[in-house]
């Protein structure tokens, strides 16, 4: 018999999959083909529940309230946001926002979900308005470690803004819902082997810290019903190295001691970010040449052991991230489950970021629209080809369209940091800030971007 938790965790890797297929023996398997209709299974489909700052209401009460209210309403399911029913006085007085997520994995060519298709998921979430709570190290000059609740203000909208490659969000996703379920239900660890550590890597720039904090705070919020405390540690590997080398060890096991004492509540679910994991690399290397105290690999060795020993622990997934792929310590390396490069934006990675840009400072009016109507919705990169084919009366979208790809194809090469940095860049380059139109402003980001890309340095 399941019980609550062993639910809550397989509905929770559910939501990050598709319909589910049996093997004839009442076993279910995720599809590994997804389609957007299916006539014997509906679709589990994430609905995510913000309440307001000043709500007291029990969770359990707000989330039998929106399944009653989708339960209602005739309702299409495509990603974005649903309105709080103001004719629901309970829902309008404590829900801050209504979203649908994730329907675009297995939905294709834009098409809709519609409700008798749709089994929704709703995961009722308060966002933490505490900022992160800083740690010193020992010599008192580098922070050690950071730490927040979670799910944090401070990180709202953060994984909705993340643009990558197809899929990789999602597969992230899915890894986290598989490790953490793997450990509830017992999984012998000698016979199948998982570490619950991820591993980013690639060039500084592409987000790979951001991603980190956003699919802690993301897993938050899909876990809450199992894990309704959750925490995320942040740690800079260089903080670990004290310029006192005696100091290091100590630093270390302030950390992990501090780690431990939260997993001891089987409540609470931690995430550990460790940034710039290349540098146990560089640590370990300077050691073995001499170049460096012998103290240095010490620990490192102490660093890797007591991440070992959180393997035993089923509520805390360790995120690391490394700006130089080639230097990341072997023994690291192995034991991470996934290991996920996150290179430089592609073309259309580039028009998304540019594209979600535009369409904030039309939103809020730094940007006038060319038409008539109080809100241009900007084709994305998938539905482009279609505008491009427009008959002529759609002939201001079609050039907005022309520019704003022409500003995406002179953006090559540049990092994802660069690109959101790209239009307060062309905006300020601007002869009258406070009057500009798309047509214009697009015209000075093309302008700002070719200039960006010729001082890149050359690879």
């Amino acid at each position: 018999m399941a019980t609550p938790m062993d639910t809550s965790i397989q509905k929770s890797i559910e939501t990050t999959t598709t319909h589910d297929e049996s093997d004839g023996h009442g076993v279910s398997f995720p599809s590994s083909s997804p389609s957007p209709i299916h006539t014997h299974h509906k679709f589990l489909v994430s609905v995510e529940v913000c309440l307001k700052p000043s709500s007291t209401a029990r969770i359990e009460d707000v989330r039998s309230a929106v399944e009653r209210m989708l339960e209602k309403r005739s309702l299409s399911y495509a990603d974005g946001p649903i309105p709080v029913p103001i004719d629901d006085q309970f829902l309008f007085e404590n829900v801050q926002r209504i979203s649908v997520c994730d329907t675009d994995e297995w939905v294709n060519n834009h098409d809709i979900l519609l409700f008798w298709q749709v089994k929704p998921v709703v995961h009722v979430f308060q966002l933490s308005e505490e900022g992160p709570c800083e740690e010193l190290s020992g010599d008192g000059q580098l922070s050690s470690f950071n730490e927040w609740i979670l799910p944090a203000m401070e990180f709202d909208g953060m994984w909705e803004s993340l643009i990558y490659e197809s899929g990789l969000k999602q597969r992230l996703l899915r890894y986290a819902a598989s490790a953490l379920l793997f450990t509830e239900k017992g999984v012998n660890p000698f016979l199948v082997s998982w570490n619950r550590l991820i591993l980013l890597h690639g060039p500084p720039g592409t987000g790979k810290t951001s991603l980190c904090k956003a699919l802690a705070q993301k897993l938050s919020i899909r876990f809450n019903s199992r894990y309704p405390q959750c925490q995320l540690i942040e740690v800079n590997a260089h903080s670990l190295f004290s310029k006192w080398f005696s100091e290091s060890g100590k630093l270390v096991a302030k950390l992990f001691q501090k780690i431990q004492e939260m997993i001891e509540e089987e409540n609470n679910l931690v995430f550990v970010l460790i940034d710039e994991v290349e540098s146990l690399a560089a640590a370990r290397k300077a050691a073995l040449s001499g170049s460096e105290p012998s103290d240095s690999i010490r620990v490192v060795n102490a660093l890797l052991t007591q991440m070992d020993k959180l393997k035993a622990s089923p509520n805390v997934i360790i995120l690391t991230t490394s700006n130089i792929t080639a230097a990341i310590d072997i023994a690291f390396v192995d034991r991470a489950d996934i290991k996920a490069y996150v290179g430089p934006p592609t073309l259309q990675a580039r028009y998304e970021i540019l594209r979600s840009c535009l369409q904030e400072l039309l939103r809020t009016g730094i940007v006038s629209n060319f038409q008539d109507s109080d809100h241009l919705v900007l084709p994305d990169y998938s539905t482009l080809r279609e505008k491009l084919n427009a008959p002529t009366e759609a002939q201001p979208v079609l050039n907005f369209c022309k520019q704003l790809l022409e500003a995406a194809e002179a953006c090559e090469g540049m990092s994802g940091r660069s690109l959101r940095k790209l239009p307060f860049l062309a905006h300020g380059a601007l002869s009258d800030p406070y009057s500009c139109n798309a047509s214009e402003f697009l015209c000075a980001m093309i302008d700002t971007a070719r200039r960006e890309h010729s001082e890149l340095p050359e690879s």
